[in-house]
């Protein structure tokens, strides 16, 4: 194709992506890469620096090679947000693997913390719970564990950031060390009031501001791309840099109060534009969507640790080839025979926040067949999605009418039809999944005086409601006991009004 495109790069934790996007909102070609994930010990999550940087490289690479005619006018980033990376400011080295959000070996750190009753000031600062998904208190570890670490960072020998970072500092030859908003919104040491590093919260966690990354604007010029580091010509602008939550939300319209949007992939995140910052109750997190045209779009958003994940380990237990099997598997059920999952494999994330909780399978008798521990595994993706909807709502005091999704899970009729079931909702499922790639890419052009549209094709599957009130109510009643066991304690909020608009109650 020949004319003007956005190269948009989205690397996520177990892909990276790679298109080439058209003013009109046409993907003009794509490329991806499976990216591996270690878990040296348990609870650790992490890949390597190099790995992430190399995949990058060979997409864009091969874009080139593929469409050798278009004329690539700027370079956009969409990131797996949360991860940190710690690397050498002369060598451009990473001094460990990246530390992804899943990790939770700062765990004792974060219960210091709340221990000695910080809890309230940083969730008033930064807007998030302490928690180790943040990279807060993983930088400590880093600096702590990495030789030399502490000394080294004082001399400022090292440079630390998120991977948004970490690819604009290779993609520029360590010529620029930034963030956007956004991304650094989620490491929980901005103050989403001044919208700057906060000192307060960098002592707490015992974090040298000097380590971290420039914050800029997510629609700035942040750089462009060095001689000789990829296939691009140098100089060639990177114009837009999102954390890939966010970039979905823009890329569903999400500007737009009460815009909300579910992307579901390893994990799940569930983001509602919001007019001024929120200040959760009901155990959610405060974020910055974007920062565009000089304005914060402030967000609230409930992070979920294990989504898609969640089917792709109980394949694994019963000897499935993929999720696909274990699809087929739920649909050969009429339910789930009182089967419950509770995929806290890592620890429940919001609502509950609750890092001691561990998986759990009950309600099995001998009737229990493998479809039923199937069904009850998507059931549980959507269940997951519907106690945060439940506690935004709570939040916003306003109902949320439909929700709009994204993520490959999404192409699941089953597990969309239990979305829209459990929560009550109208869900509206796009016909491309490439929706963090997409939003950046229209940032991008945006920036450049360039307008990306929403794109061809069908309007979004229209995706409804249809199981029976009953069926609803025993469902999440054997839920809200499973998650008390495994928590400790009672669930407290929950949606009860059938229907595409509902409305939260507290739950007796």
């Amino acid at each position: 194709m020949r004319g003007p495109v956005i190269l948009a790069i989205d690397q996520g934790t177990t892909n990276t992506k790679a298109l080439l996007v058209s003013p009109a909102g046409e993907i003009v070609c794509a490329r991806s890469q499976a990216m591996q994930v270690a878990h040296p010990r348990p609870g650790w999550a992490e890949q390597s620096a190099t790995a992430i940087w190399d995949a990058v490289r060979a997409l864009i690479a091969d874009l080139v090679a593929a469409a050798p005619e278009a004329e690539i006018r700027a370079l956009a980033l969409s990131n797996q947000r949360e991860t940190i990376l710690l690397w050498d400011a002369r060598s451009g080295e990473a001094l460990a693997p990246a530390v992804l959000w899943q990790c939770r070996r700062s765990e004792q750190r974060c219960a210091a913390l709340r221990d000695a009753g910080h809890e309230a000031e940083i969730i008033a600062r930064s807007g998030l719970d302490i928690d180790p998904l943040f990279p807060a208190a993983k930088i400590g570890w880093l600096l702590d564990n990495v030789p030399d670490g502490r000394a080294r960072a004082a001399r400022g020998e090292l440079r630390c950031g998120t991977v948004d970072s970490w690819l604009l500092w290779k993609l520029t030859d360590g010529q620029v060390h930034a963030t956007d908003h956004g991304n650094a919104s989620r490491t929980q040491l901005l103050n989403l009031d001044t919208l700057q590093w906060d000192p307060v919260l960098a002592g707490l966690f015992d974090v040298p501001i000097g380590l971290l990354p420039q914050v800029r604007g997510s629609d700035s010029l942040f750089g462009t791309v060095a001689p000789d580091v990829t296939a691009l010509p140098a100089g060639t602008p990177i114009r837009a840099v999102m954390g890939d939550s966010h970039a979905a939300l823009f890329y569903h319209g999400g500007s737009r109060p009460g815009a909300t949007k579910v992307t579901i992939g390893t994990g799940s995140s569930v983001m509602s534009a919001t007019p001024h910052r929120v200040r959760s109750t009901h155990g959610l997190s405060s974020t910055i969507a974007w920062h565009r045209q000089g304005v914060a779009q402030h967000a609230l958003e409930g992070n979920i640790s294990i989504s898609g994940q969640a089917a792709a380990f109980i394949a694994q237990l019963l000897g499935l080839a993929d999720e696909a099997a274990l699809t087929e598997l739920a649909r050969g059920v009429a339910d789930n025979g009182g089967v419950v999952f509770v995929p806290a494999l890592v620890g429940l994330g919001a609502p509950h926040w609750c890092s001691e909780a561990r998986g759990s399978l009950s309600g099995l008798s001998l009737g229990t067949r493998p479809g039923h521990i199937a069904r009850a595994t998507l059931e549980a993706i959507a269940l997951q999605i519907a106690d945060v909807v439940a506690a935004m709502e709570a939040d916003l005091g306003a109902p949320v009418p439909q929700i709009s999704v994204d993520g490959g899970a999404t192409r699941n009729d089953l597990l969309m039809q239990l979305l829209s079931d459990l929560t009550g909702r109208l869900i509206l499922r796009p016909h491309v999944a490439e929706a963090s790639a997409l939003g950046v890419a229209r940032l991008a052009a945006e920036a450049m005086g360039l307008t990306v549209e929403a794109g061809p094709g069908r309007a979004p599957d229209r995706i409804m409601p249809a199981m029976p009130v009953e069926d609803r109510q025993r469902i999440k009643a054997g839920w809200r006991t499973a998650v008390a066991g495994a928590t400790g304690r009672p669930m407290e909020l929950e949606v009860v009004k059938d229907g595409p608009v509902g409305a939260v109650v507290e739950a007796g």
